[in-house]
């Protein structure tokens, strides 16, 4: 195979991605004997684009199923999208607009056909992007929250709630989307911190002896006033209990009541009570058996019942209010103070308290019935990581509220209620279940007077079922896919959607299978810019990601990301990182050139010496680096995983083994030598292949020449061997500082350098010795010799504890070596402070294993060593 000079990922992702989707590589099969592993995606919105979000939620999942795949797993990562009810209703409502039409002018039906239509057409968009990402989906299993079966899902499984008495109906205080002309759950309202104004106006006293004055925030709704109240023992206002006042601009007379329930100190100490449009005011008015007049519109325009400026938006109608009432002499004054606006999650429209027929779940009564949903995450049956987020979870289930269900949509699960012509309602599947229903409790309507519910479902309410049914595990409970693949292995998602979601899968897993849905729950955090702001299209900070793709290639784009994420923290997105994994690809690139480039020497028949002790050199570093990667992988803890990953290439193997190995210009390298690199260089691509996928199949493709049994996304994990290696990396660190020596001091790496060694420990000669050859070749070492006291040079550093002594007739800067030293000696100190505080800790020496006590002893005594080491130098150097 011919190989490029430079690394085109253009013409090897689509090549790759093409060639692993076609020959079946994603697909899973239930019946493999191979042990499980599982990933449902987070189902994207229909309505949605690649953002950044989605790219490092699913550049996960991917490198967890990759990784998994290549350990052995029968891996499945089930894809598929989210009807997304608000937000694709609202796609197509204004695409109808456009031609002029409206719902009311298509009907239901006719809506429901333009809806289909739409997500025909751009719901695939995002999955098409996810393949360009790299994601290996098995494509073929591709779900969606509104198809036949999935849809009959949810109706059954709230046909079974409703019977368990744990769906109810009634009037609520709910959350009201005006733009989305929807009840929102109280999950689906984010709070903004906001300036807000505080209108302080005179109501007039009935009786003509003066005014209350009230502070509001909302003068758009004196209108629905029905009382004031003050504290009964606020002593300014005890002399009104029990009298009246009239409300500005309308003059309607309402009482003054006493409650405790009125802050003293806030405002003017007295609250003006509007039950329809306040979740407080509503629990006021019930105790107190007030009147509830609604003066919105669904859209949150005024209605008749405000009398004045009927028809007018809210905030429209606000304005003019406050003119108005500034004109009459009821504006006092207006004052600042920093509040929170509720907005709509999926609209970001003001939300509205408002009074409402809604569908409701009874969370506390399904909590009493299942207290697996709390008590599988405390004991960590689920693992949630990290585990921070376990407290987060224990104060929502312990503080849960009831989940408000039904939406004012087309675009979704209709609920399955259906209704007589007296109003009377039974849940039932179909019109005839519900017919048979209303006559076994004695009723006998007919047909022709039945209605369904207007309303659907929560779009939540169809994805909280959505680990069990993409496997149809409510049509056929026991299939060979849920069986196999259910309870998933781990669910990666954001942890704002904790509660939307994530607890409530573990709801329905316990209600409707008695399982748990999965066993682990990775958070990641949400992506931010260099500023620490969250990204977002109105900031115009948010990247093109598929430009990012083309500008750097998709590996270097899923590097970029994974090296700035952390698990479960927010991660500060620099596009330098990006570049990093650019620069990356080019490097492993251009070790594949020089590999390929070598001529074999056939005369050469044994590896030299010095081959062999580099070749297990690296062999025992990447043994320990595959053992760190098992753990890393273990703990989440992906972004060091690659970083540990990212350095054994780079450093250990690219820039210290390959120049170890590589012939001398003209001269061939022996064939085992050859043979025993490109096994390595396969084993690193193996490892990387879950992070970087494209660039690691085509790299091991071509160090093969194409002549390969099984491409690498299915070749075997590598596993540690248990080597050892002849020599410690004391002689890398030599090679390093000879290196940064030269360059500080602008010389050629033609000139050899003279060193000297103070061992610490007598053994440590012979392994210099060993390692002279190696260390020529890297850093051109002329004479190497051991000494049993400091050599009189200035040029002088710490190996481990040893002392290298380079003999070289630079003058030495005594101020700068000094300061060098010093910068030295605060990090050791400080690590030594740190070592002592463990050994210090009578819990961890206690607990801990012996060998990991020993080496945290070890080191103590090496810093110490290293620190008298140092502060010799210093005081030598006489400044």
């Amino acid at each position: 195979m011919e190989i490029a000079k430079t690394y085109r990922p253009e013409e090897v992702e689509k090549k790759w991605y093409d060639y692993w989707k076609s020959n079946g590589y994603f697909k899973a099969d239930a019946k493999s004997s191979k042990p499980k592993y599982s990933i449902v995606i987070p189902p994207p919105n229909v309505t949605g684009v690649l953002h950044m979000g989605h790219m490092l939620n699913n550049t996960i999942q991917d490198v967890l199923i990759r990784r998994a795949r290549m350990s052995g797993y029968e891996a499945l990562w089930v894809p598929g999208t989210d009807h997304a009810s608000i937000a694709t209703e609202a796609k197509v409502v204004n695409l109808l607009r456009e031609q002029g039409l409206s719902k009311k002018d298509v009907g239901r039906e006719k809506f429901l056909e333009h809806a289909f239509e739409w997500k025909e057409k751009y719901g695939g968009i995002i999955l098409k992007q996810l393949e360009r990402l790299g994601a290996s989906c098995d494509w073929d299993r591709t779900r969606f929250t509104m198809e036949e079966k999935l849809s009959e899902a949810v109706v059954d499984s709230f046909i079974h709630l409703y019977r368990e008495g744990l769906i109810y109906r009634g009037v609520r205080m709910v959350n009201w989307d005006p733009a989305g002309k929807t009840a929102l759950s109280d999950e689906e309202v984010i709070p903004k911190d906001s300036m807000l104004k505080l209108y302080y106006l005179d109501y007039p006293l009935s009786d003509g002896s003066g005014v209350v004055t009230i502070a509001t925030s909302r003068p758009e709704t004196i209108m629905a006033d029905v009382a004031i109240c003050v504290n009964p023992e606020d002593e300014r206002y005890k002399h009104l209990h029990g009298k009246t006042a009239r409300i500005p601009l309308i003059d309607r007379e309402i009482p003054i009541i006493p409650d405790d329930y009125v802050s003293v100190e806030f405002g003017t100490g007295c609250l003006k009570v509007t039950p329809a449009h306040d979740k407080n005011d509503y629990e006021l008015g019930i105790k107190h058996g007030l009147e509830i007049i609604d003066i919105l519109n669904d859209d949150g325009s005024l209605n008749e019942k405000a009398q004045i400026y009927v028809g007018e938006d809210r905030f429209v109608a606000r304005k003019k209010i406050v003119v108005e009432l500034e004109e009459k002499g009821f504006l006092q004054k207006t004052e600042e103070y920093a509040s929170q606006l509720n907005l709509s999650e999926r609209t970001s429209a003001v939300v509205e308290p408002r009074l409402s027929m809604q569908w409701f779940v009874d969370m506390k009564g399904f909590m009493d019935k299942n207290p697996e949903v709390l008590g599988s995450v405390m004991n960590e049956e689920i693992r949630l990581v990290p585990s921070k987020f376990k407290n987060t979870y224990r104060h929502w289930i312990e503080n849960i509220k009831d989940w408000c269900i039904s939406r004012q949509l087309w675009w979704g699960q209709r609920i399955p209620a259906w209704y007589d012509e007296n109003g009377d309602f039974v849940v039932a599947k179909t019109a005839e279940e519900a017919l048979e229903a209303f006559k076994a409790e004695g009723k006998d309507p007919k047909p022709e007077t039945l209605r369904q519910d207007e309303d659907v479902v929560d779009t939540w309410f169809s994805s909280w079922l959505w680990p069990i049914s993409v496997f149809d595990g409510f049509e056929d409970p026991n299939n060979p896919d849920i069986q196999a693949f259910y309870p998933t292995t781990t669910l990666v998602t954001a942890p704002d959607i904790i509660f939307f979601w994530v607890a409530r899968m573990i709801m329905a897993g316990y209600e409707f299978r008695n399982e748990k849905p999965f066993h682990n729950v990775y958070f990641t955090g949400l992506v931010r810019d260099k500023q620490g702001r969250k990204m977002s299209k109105s900031l115009g900070n948010s990247p093109d990601l598929l430009g990012l793709m083309d500008q750097y290639g998709t590996d270097g784009v899923r590097m970029g990301i994974l090296l700035a994420a952390p698990a479960g923290n927010d991660l500060l997105f620099d596009e330098s990182k990006v570049e990093q994994g650019r620069n990356f690809c080019n490097k492993i690139w251009n070790a594949l050139r020089l590999v390929k480039g070598w001529e074999i020497d056939e005369a050469e028949e044994e590896v030299l010496e010095d081959d062999r002790l580099a070749g297990e050199w690296f062999d025992a570093r990447l043994d320990a680096t595959i053992t760190e990667l098992e753990e890393k992988f273990k703990d989440f803890r992906l972004s060091e995983g690659l970083m540990t990953l990212y350095k054994l290439i780079w450093d250990d193997f690219c820039s210290n083994y390959l120049e170890m190995v590589k012939p001398a210009y003209g001269k061939g390298i022996s064939q085992e030598t050859l043979k025993a690199t490109v096994a390595r260089f396969t084993r690193l691509m193996a490892l990387l292949h879950p992070y970087m996928p494209f660039i690691s199949e085509e790299i091991y493709q071509q160090l093969h020449d194409g002549k390969v049994e099984i491409p690498l996304i299915v070749y075997p994990c590598p596993a540690a061997e248990g080597k050892k290696a002849p020599l410690t990396d004391k002689f890398i660190e030599v090679i390093t500082q000879l290196r940064s020596f030269r360059n500080q001091k602008g010389l050629s790496p033609k000139e050899s350098l003279d060193i000297a060694i103070l061992c610490s420990e007598d053994t440590h000669a012979a392994e210099y010795q060993r390692a002279k050859g190696l260390m020529t070749k890297l850093a051109n070492i002329g004479e190497m010799r051991f000494v049993e006291e400091k050599a009189a040079s200035g040029n002088a550093f710490l190996i481990g504890t040893d002392q290298l002594f380079i003999l070289h007739t630079v003058e030495v800067d005594a101020e700068e070596e000094a300061d060098r030293i010093r910068k030295e000696l605060e990090y050791l100190r400080g690590f030594l402070v740190s070592v002592d505080k463990k050994l210090g800790n009578e819990k961890f020496v206690a607990n801990a294993k012996p060998d990991l006590v020993d080496r945290e002893r070890q080191k103590k005594a090496d810093a110490e060593t290293k620190i008298r080491n140092l502060e010799d130098s210093l005081q030598a150097l006489n400044v």
